[in-house]
Parts: C-alpha cells; structure tokens; sequence
C-alpha cells in the first residue's frame, strides 16, 4: 500500500483538521519531529521542577506548622490549587493535538508516555504526570531510547510511583545501623525489564531481577533537589544481570546507568518496542515482517529513535487498510476537538467546574480517567477494552451533548463530516448529518460514526 496523507493524519497524527493540512508525506512526519516545539510554549505545561516548588512548600508546612489543623488546611490549599491546575494542564495538552502542525510528536509523547507509565500515590503527587512528561519524555522522542530510559528510570515520579526510595541494600551502611525493617524493593527492577525493556517474555529470571533491583538501590529523590543517589543505601559489590557484572565496592551511579544501556540495545528490548509501536500505531495483531523491519532497524542504530520511526512509516503495512485501531477516549475526545477546530478562548471560559463536566470526567465513564492508570503496564491497547457497552455509550452521549459547550458556533454539518472523516465518510454518514434536527445532532453523530472512532 502507498502512503496516504489522510491516513497519515489519523493514524500516526491526531485526527484530520478543518484548517491544518494533512501531511503530504510521510517523510512530513519525520521532520516535523526535529522543528522548534512552538506547540509546547503557546499551551505550556509546568514543568516538574516547576511543580516541585508545592512539594517542597508541602513539606515546609508539615515541618513549621503549629497545629494539625494548620497542616490540614495548608495542605488542603495546595491540593485544590493543584486540582485546578491538573486540569488546565490537560487543556493545554488537548490544545497542543487541536493546532499542531506536528501531529507525529503529540502521537508519540503519548506513546511513550503510556510506555514508562507513572502515577502519583498521592494526593499531590497526583498532578505530577503531565510535568514528567514534559521533563522525561518530551525532549527525548527524537534521540536514543538509552536516554529516554535513563530520563524516566531516574526520574523523581517513577521512584516515587514504584517505591524506589524505600529500597535499601541488605548489605548498605544503612542497613547496618538502621533498626527500620525497610528493605529491598524490586518494583523498579522488575518493571524496568519486564515492561520497559525486554518484554514481559524476556530472557531474565528472577534472580536477574533480583540483582537489578540490587544494583538500583541508591536511586532516591529528595523533594528539594531532586534525583539523588545515595551511596549510603546502595547494596555494595557487583550485580549480575543477564550474565554480565555491573558496579563493585563502593556502589556508583555508573554502574546503573551501564546497566541501563546494555538493557536499551537488548535483541529482546528492540523486538519489544518494534511491536509494541507497530500494535499501537497501526494494528492490534501486526504484520510479522512490520514487526522484523523495525526492529532490525532498532538493533542496526543502537536505538536511534529517529531511525525506528522511520523503519515504522516506510514499510507497506504501515499504510495497509483504512483506520483499525479503536481510538482510546483521550485520543477521542482529543482527536474530536482537532476535528471542531477548538478554540482556546472558548475553553479558556470554561469555569474549573464545567472544564470538570465536559472534559475530564467523561474520560472516565469511556473507561480512561485522567491520571489514573490501573497499573505500571498502562492503558490497554486492545479494542475490546474501548468497545464495552458503558464505554460506547459513554462516548455516544459525549459527542451528542458536549461540543456545543466546546464551541460556540458549530460547523456546517456537511462540511464537517468531509472534514472530519475525509475520504472515510460515507454516504449514510452524509445522510445522517444532513437529516440531524440540528447542528449539535449533526455533528454528534459524525463523532459517533464507526470511522471516526478508529485511527
């Protein structure tokens, strides 16, 4: 099959535009990826070290604070200002898919965002995804999949979601003169191989396992400074992973960041991410010889990205069929909004309260909510897992009652089922569109049409 630039927009881009070309091939895509990020600093999105400044300013008033009732209420206070900025951050991430030129880039944050999934565990903490993905993933989807991993393995959201700071050595000084019964914490280890990397399938054992987690301790982070390696909780000696020997006495940062490479060029790591880009972008059950392409590619460049991208767009099955996969509802609800042209004044104007209503407790009720994954492997990519009664149901009353909260003059119905679907309309779609008793009818039912919901 031959590249398609409507294609092109719905399935490696974030929907079709009324007023933004499609890419006009698929080497658009690829460059778009190394041009200025205008889209990160019209719609910004706080930074994690900005957003460190309430955890450091939380921990100021537990330490100075009188009275419990002076901690609640402080405390308080910055998780209400947080739940408002949580939510405008979202705003500005679904206005970075309505307007960028550069489709592939918010595709692929997300992507990889999803990949080395975090959470918060706290109520605080909660708002700090978006910010990690700013500082962990955003500035590394064009380099080497090495310092991406080393970004988020080391990042103060993955240690705290997965409890790395809690690990001490057995053997640390710590250890020694400590009579806390903390001890070793294999969360990280485990996820780093069995999800970040070599796959769940993988070659590694539990004793691999094991010793990585071993040779993790000493990754901790500090609230007022950030990622640290403390040598005073690090495990002493060499680690064996996958039959190689890392570290030695005293412990060092080296030897983890060594050990993090050689896992980022693994044959089973780069089979891992070719399928796993190739399900996500393409098909939920991929062509075999997509799957070889890209990953030979991944293994001839030592991870360059750039290049693993590139394998992805030009083999054949990329371009194979129309739309397959079931849109997740982030992608939906974004991907409709790109459709409608939203306007960032109208949004701007929702209150926090009907920004709450229209776009981010819908997402739950589709079977998505925001900040909220149900564990450390993400969101599913099956379209079974999008297609429940309640999940379609969902999005069928999303579309038929929100977009006219969005937008205050709804497009032409016509014209907007042409431009929402491109060549993917129908004439049933048409023919509903035309016969909808109004605007808003008409343009739910383009949202809710089969082709719209699929990329």
């Amino acid at each position: 099959m031959s590249f398609s630039p409507e294609l092109a927009a719905i399935r490696f881009g974030c929907g079709l535009s009324p007023v933004i070309a499609p890419p006009d091939r698929a080497e658009t895509l690829l460059s778009g990826l190394l041009a200025p990020d205008d889209l990160a600093a019209r719609f910004e999105i706080e930074s994690f070290n900005g957003f460190s400044e309430r955890l450091i300013k939380a921990r100021r008033i537990r330490r100075e604070s009188a009275s419990r009732k002076e901690i609640t209420e402080e405390i308080g206070k910055i998780r209400k200002q947080l739940s408002v900025d949580r939510n405008r951050w979202h705003t500005m991430r679904l206005l970075r898919w309505v307007w960028t030129d550069t489709p592939f880039r918010e595709r692929l944050t997300a992507f990889w965002s999803d990949h080395f999934t975090v959470k918060g565990k706290t109520s605080i903490m909660l708002s700090g995804i978006l910010p990690y993905q700013q500082d962990a993933i955003r500035p590394y989807l064009t380099g080497r999949f090495s310092d991406m991993l080393i970004a988020t393995t080391t990042h103060p959201m993955m240690l705290h979601f997965l409890d790395q700071s809690s690990s001490i050595g057995p053997q640390s000084r710590r250890a020694k003169v400590s009579d806390k019964q903390r001890g070793l914490n294999e969360n990280l280890a485990r996820e780093v191989l069995e999800l970040h990397t070599l796959g769940v399938d993988g070659p590694y054992t539990q004793k691999d396992v094991r010793q990585l987690a071993e040779l993790f301790t000493g990754l901790t982070y500090d609230v007022q400074d950030g990622f640290r390696f403390r040598k005073g909780i690090a495990e002493p000696g060499a680690e064996t992973v996958l039959g190689q020997s890392y570290g030695g006495n005293p412990a060092q940062l080296d030897a983890i960041l060594a050990a993090l490479h050689d896992l980022s060029v693994h044959p089973a790591t780069a089979r891992h991410i070719a399928r796993k880009l190739a399900v996500h972008f393409i098909d939920d059950n991929p062509d075999p010889a997509l799957v070889d392409h890209v990953t030979a590619r991944f293994l001839e460049t030592d991870g360059d990205l750039m290049a693993v991208y590139a394998a992805l767009l030009e083999h054949p099955s990329a371009w194979a069929g129309g739309p397959k996969n079931v849109k997740p509802p982030l992608d939906y609800v974004a991907s409709a909004c790109r459709a409608l042209a939203m306007d960032q004044d109208d949004i701007a104007a929702l209150s926090p309260q009907a920004l709450r209503r229209t776009l981010v407790n819908p997402l739950a009720l589709m079977g998505q909510p925001l900040f909220r994954p149900a564990g450390p492997d993400g969101w599913a990519e099956q379209d079974e897992v999008w297609t429940t009664p309640q999940a379609v149901s969902a999005r069928l009353r999303w579309a038929l009652s929100v977009p006219a909260r969005l937008r205050r003059n709804l497009p032409e119905p016509r014209a907007f089922a042409e431009a929402a679907l491109g060549p993917y309309v129908t004439e049933a779609v048409r023919f509903a569109a035309d016969a909808a008793e109004s605007r808003s009818d008409a343009v739910g039912l383009v949202l809710s049409a089969p082709a719209f919901q699929r990329r």
